[in-house]
Formats: structure tokens, C-alpha cells, sequence
């Protein structure tokens, strides 16, 4: 039976949203068992009845977008589809039209609109985060700050997150404030929260409404998959859509 998390946010009743887990699918160990990733090794087929048995359950009516996720800074819209999907961020006006990215310990972000409809899936590594693909996705989506809903799912945890100098000063570089996200350790050693990173983003583009975060893909190796702790992994769907009555 597939393991979903459905983000507690307030969204309008027209967004669906949801996080899968790594249970409940047909994969084999080390991708046991719902793994959607097709470019980590897993078996084709067995990726394939994934995908297809999230799309039963979630009654979807549209094939889902699936990117090439490069760590970049590139949005893309489902109403003008590129040649290239190599993109870490989509969104989508559409009806039924699916945004998802997929994870294993970067944080995906859900977007929405409190009052029109609009919905966006952020893919959010460190790198990504550093380039600024959330500001990005947002200015792309060219909404007011305060319609804008985000919820944060399952990523690494700071207390696994560890990163070295090059990632503290790709961020403090480009604004000094960052620095409450990290904690020092020893060699020139940091703790980064992925998700204190992104919650400063976000604030600083006038969001306020932001939810979930309260994840580790690290820790808790029952229910995520995590490229950090286990290398060779599936990954995790994120995934939000707009769905009319």
C-alpha cells in the first residue's frame, strides 16, 4: 500500500499535493520499493508499474512531466513545454496538468496560489539553492507574495547535513544573513539546514506562509530514501497539481 504524505497547509480546494515515500512500490532492494527515478540503476519495469500504480491511485488524467534535474537554477512552464526538460523547478495554470521533482535528500518545495490557479514543484539542492532557483520559480510565477502558499518536504536534516567551506561561503558571499542557517564543526566543517536556507529565501521575497519542514530523509531509513547515506537509492515524487471540480 503506497505511503503518502499529504502536506498540512491551508491550499484552496482546487490544489492536490502530495510526497511519496519509499514504501509501497515494486522495486527491489536497494531501491525498495517505490522508486520513480529511471537514471539510478533500478530496474526499468519495475520503475515503470511505480509510476503507474502512483498514477491509479492518485486518479491522475494527465501524464506527469518528469525532469532532468541538473542542480541548476531553470524553471520551466507546463503551458510552454521546452525541447529540453533539464530544469529544476516547473509550474504549471493548468487543469491536471502534474508539476513533481524528484528527491533524496534535497528539498522539494510545493507551491501555491491562495486565490488563483497556479502551482509550481521546486527542486532544491544546495547548489540550487545557492543559484537561486526558488527566487526563480517565484518571479516567474509573477504572483503576489501574499497569495503565495509553500510547503517544505522531506529533506536531509541539519543535524546529517554536513558541508564544507565552499558551501558556507556560496552563501554568506551573496548575503551575510545566511550564516544562522549553519552551525561550525571542525576542519573548516559545517552543519547546513537546507530548510532554514530555503525558509530565508523565501521570507525575503515577502512569503510568509510556509509550512512543513520538519523532515529527515537521513535518519529515517524506513520511510525516505537518501542518496547521502545509502549512495546507491531511488527517489522520492513530489508532486502538485490543480484539479477543478
Amino acid at each position: 500500500m503506497l505511503d503518502l504524505i499529504i502536506p498540512d497547509w491551508p491550499a484552496p480546494y482546487w490544489v492536490k499535493a502530495c510526497t511519496t515515500t519509499r514504501k509501497g512500490g515494486f522495486s527491489h532492494a536497494p531501491y525498495n520499493s517505490l522508486n520513480f527515478a529511471t537514471h539510478v540503476g533500478d530496474n526499468l519495469d519495475d520503475v515503470s508499474k511505480n509510476r503507474q500504480l502512483l498514477k491509479k491511485k492518485l486518479q491522475l488524467k494527465k501524464p506527469i512531466v518528469w525532469l532532468e534535474q541538473v542542480h541548476g537554477n531553470t524553471a520551466i512552464s507546463t503551458e510552454h513545454l521546452p525541447e529540453s526538460f533539464a530544469a529544476d523547478a516547473i509550474y504549471s495554470g493548468t487543469e491536471q496538468m502534474v508539476c513533481a521533482v524528484q528527491t533524496a535528500d534535497c528539498l522539494p518545495l510545493l507551491v501555491c496560489s491562495s486565490s488563483s490557479y497556479c502551482v509550481a514543484a521546486i527542486h532544491a539542492g544546495w547548489k540550487g539553492l545557492s543559484n537561486g532557483i526558488i527566487e526563480n520559480t517565484i518571479n516567474a510565477l509573477a504572483l503576489p507574495p501574499k497569495d503565495i502558499l509553500v510547503w517544505l518536504g522531506p529533506a536531509i536534516g541539519p543535524q546529517a547535513f554536513r558541508v564544507g567551506e565552499e558551501v558556507f561561503q556560496s552563501f554568506v558571499d551573496k548575503d551575510q544573513t545566511t550564516e544562522i542557517a549553519f552551525k561550525p564543526l571542525e576542519n573548516k566543517q559545517w552543519q547546513a539546514n537546507l530548510y532554514k536556507l530555503a525558509q530565508l529565501r523565501l521570507r525575503k521575497l515577502g512569503i510568509n506562509s510556509i509550512y512543513g519542514g520538519n523532515y529527515c530523509t537521513f535518519s529515517d531509513k524506513l520511510r525516505f530514501f537518501s542518496y547521502r547515506r545509502d549512495r546507491i537509492t531511488g527517489r522520492m515524487l513530489s508532486l502538485i497539481w490543480i484539479n477543478l471540480p
